[in-house]
């Protein structure tokens, strides 16, 4: 009898989670972290909206499940080449977390979520000062920066990419990419990580960009006070999308997707004729998908997958990305202040990275905290829808000289 009583115990502690955490102690450990960005969403208030989803999938992911069919997420299943088979492998047997992968996996997430972000924003402040393209365009030059610095501490090409690309400061972009770039290759980097870093160094905004602002900028400089931005017309606003989307897709046809969503919802906000469509794009659909691929790029972030040297690498090179970007916009407009005889504030070129808006806000807040009447908020939301389209840009880039 007490033979039958210590099988039956024994048999209940292996096929219990708990076994499954004192065999694979990292599980719990990541059971923690994820318990830790909970916090900072909820408490903290960083990003909350994509981090606590991010936590709660990682939290899923981690909990131990003894028996195959048992588990939610199945990262073994996303290191096998993508077929027809597999394809099939993913919806017969995989968990509900890999389902809702397979909208990352397919490109499907971000190019929605650049769809909502097109229906929120403004191209006015681009429109009236076209040269903000220039310091859209110069706040990328991080991404390439650590491309380099990437390839020179060993990483592949399909690596290099996935982690440069967080210079952007823009997660959806992040996600695009690194799903495309790491699919079919051997490597300790995943999707998740990578938007695990994104999204942690978009929270971080305000802490990384102030102090390299005031570095590379001088008080008089801050200071500078700027001209009102005309207003455009909504015919120049109509054909903006348009013209954007043609060029960049002849130009690079790699970053069409991404950018003929963002400006298809564009269009859809300036028509004015597209209200429910509108609506349905800001809020239902865009919360939507914001929902299914937070929980399930978390789900992606596995011990497996983070505790290595690889991640500390991405944590790393992802800093160095964003301050190379911040720094590289703030370069560039103090050559352009320095053309136009002092009428450019600096400030503007640290929002070229594609934080919206919150990039732009702390160029106001730096600029306020010299001249409480200086406004610098429209100036600065130029360069940083200018950066939206920049960083989709340098992907199509990446996607096109790197071959995945």
């Amino acid at each position: 009898m007490l033979q039958v009583l210590l099988d039956i115990l024994s048999g209940l502690w292996e096929t219990s989670g708990l076994c499954g955490l004192v065999d694979d102690p990292w599980k719990l450990a990541m059971i923690f972290v994820s318990f830790l960005m909970m916090y900072l969403a909820i408490v903290k208030e960083f990003e909350p909206l994509l981090l606590l989803p991010i936590a709660f999938g990682m939290f899923l992911s981690n909990l131990p499940a003894v028996l195959t069919e048992d588990m939610i997420f199945h990262a073994e299943f996303w290191n096998e080449p993508q077929s027809a088979e597999w394809f099939w492998k993913v919806l017969h047997d995989g968990g509900l977390l890999d389902k809702l992968y397979l909208g990352v996996k397919l490109q499907i997430y971000p190019c929605l979520i650049f769809l909502g972000i097109g229906t929120m924003t403004d191209f006015g402040p681009l429109i009236a000062n076209p040269k903000s393209f220039l310091l859209g365009a110069a706040a990328q030059g991080g991404i390439f920066f650590t491309f380099l610095a990437a390839s020179l501490m060993g990483m592949n090409a399909a690596e290099c990419g996935s982690i440069a690309i967080i210079g952007g400061a823009d997660g959806p972009t992040s996600i695009y990419v690194s799903s495309k770039l790491l699919e079919n290759v051997d490597s300790n980097l995943s999707t998740g990580t990578i938007a695990l870093a994104a999204y942690t160094y978009m929270a971080l905004v305000p802490v990384i960009q102030p102090p390299i602002m005031r570095l590379l900028t001088t008080k008089k400089e801050r200071a500078i006070k700027m001209p009102q931005l005309r207003t455009p017309s909504k015919t120049e606003k109509i054909i903006f999308p348009v013209a954007v989307t043609l060029v960049v897709a002849l130009l690079v046809p790699s970053a069409a997707a991404l950018v003929g969503m963002l400006m298809f919802g564009n269009i859809l906000k300036e028509s004015g004729v597209c209200d429910r469509l509108v609506d349905t794009a800001q809020n239902a659909l865009m919360n939507i998908v914001t929902i299914f691929l937070g929980i399930s790029v978390g789900a992606t972030c596995t011990s497996a997958n983070v505790v290595n040297i690889d991640f500390l690498k991405v944590l790393a090179l992802g800093v160095v990305a964003f301050s190379l970007g911040t720094a590289c916009g703030l370069f560039l407009a103090k050559i352009m202040n320095w053309i136009s005889g002092g009428k450019v504030n600096p400030l503007i070129g640290s929002a070229g990275v594609s934080a919206v808006p919150m990039a732009a806000r702390i160029s106001q807040k730096e600029g306020a905290k010299v001249d409480p009447t200086n406004f610098l908020l429209m100036h600065a939301m130029g360069p940083n829808v200018a950066g939206v389209i920049g960083s989709a840009v340098a992907a199509g880039v990446l996607l096109s000289v790197i071959k995945y």
